[in-house]
């Protein structure tokens, strides 16, 4: 395969360069660094890094046009400033229209999408089905929706992935890495009393591994265990790796206005098309994803909360 990883520099897309490289794969990373690091796109055999947006249309074009993807991984997405909404648009909406367009040109067998389950908005039900109404309520939200909608009406085939938190190497963003770097830092901390779904990277890769073959069936997917975990659970689970003393005290705070309670996606469509389940349960994803901090560290940590004043 030709694969050519948007916004490939970070999490999810240098997960995938570690998983995909080893087997002879062709990759072209497009990224502009705005979360991604320049680290993890090293100048080795099989590897191509361009620099730049995907919300510039002609750049897109001729990376597209001079690499001849077979498979794209559209994992760019704008989220760093909730308040910049321009960005946000022109990144998760102009810049996915880019990507579909060159997709379109060049032929692609697949084109394999990331979305955020704040699609769905408040839900109505936990978990969440697929089939849910979307009703996003935040700048992130509401450009994802409308370039997911997008790529659903191109015609290419397709898959576009409605993501739990997904726990693997360099994730920076949400309660793990926020949680970990400030008890290191003897920082106090407080939770909200939202509820979400965490993932192991190993099983983000390997319904990711299904979906890109080409015989794969297409529509859209809640990658998901299914289970809801507090924000407090991991709060405690931290502290247990890190060996200090439970915390019965900490602050549990509703969740803010640009929050959401309960974001549990429901896997089980998932599970009947294309035969998939995620094997690794919490307790296992939440050490792995501690136990790299201790070797690695945290770098930056993101959200695409407001913060609050």
């Amino acid at each position: 395969m030709r694969i050519l990883i948007t916004g490939g520099a970070g999490c999810l897309g240098s997960n995938l360069i570690e998983h995909w490289l080893p087997k002879g794969c062709e990759i072209l990373v497009l990224d502009n660094f705005a979360t991604g690091k320049r680290e993890v796109v090293p100048p080795v055999k099989g590897l191509t890094l361009v620099e730049g947006s995907i919300a510039d249309r002609d750049l897109v074009a001729r990376t597209f046009g001079a690499f001849k993807p077979t498979h794209v991984v559209h994992s760019a997405a704008s989220y760093k400033d909730p308040a910049n909404w321009q960005e946000d648009a022109a990144t998760n909406v102009s810049g996915t229209i880019n990507v579909v367009d060159a997709a379109r040109d060049c032929n692609v067998s697949r084109v394999l999408n990331f979305q955020t389950v704040l699609c769905y908005g408040r839900p109505d039900a936990v978990p969440i089905p697929v089939d849910h109404p979307l009703r996003p309520f935040t700048s992130y939200g509401i450009s994802k929706v409308a370039g997911e909608q997008y790529l659903a009406m191109s015609g290419l085939p397709f898959a576009s992935l409605r993501l739990a938190n997904v726990c693997g190497p360099r994730l920076a963003i949400g309660p793990i890495p926020t949680f970990y770097k400030r008890l290191k830092a003897g920082q106090a901390c407080f939770c909200t009393d939202a509820q979400r779904d965490f993932l192991d990277m190993s099983d983000f890769l390997s319904a990711v591994d299904l979906v890109m073959n080409e015989k794969s069936p297409n529509g859209i997917f809640n990658v998901s265990s299914g289970e809801g975990r507090t924000i407090k659970d991991v709060y405690d689970a931290v502290r247990v790796h890190l060996n200090l003393p439970p915390d019965p005290s900490v602050k549990v705070v509703p969740v803010g206005d640009d929050d959401v309670p309960a974001v549990v996606p429901d896997p089980a469509l998932t599970a009947k098309v294309l035969g998939w389940k995620a094997r690794v349960p919490f307790a296992e994803t939440i050490t792995r994803m501690l136990s790299w901090y201790d070797k690695h560290g945290v770098s930056d940590v993101y959200s695409h909360l407001a913060a609050k004043h």
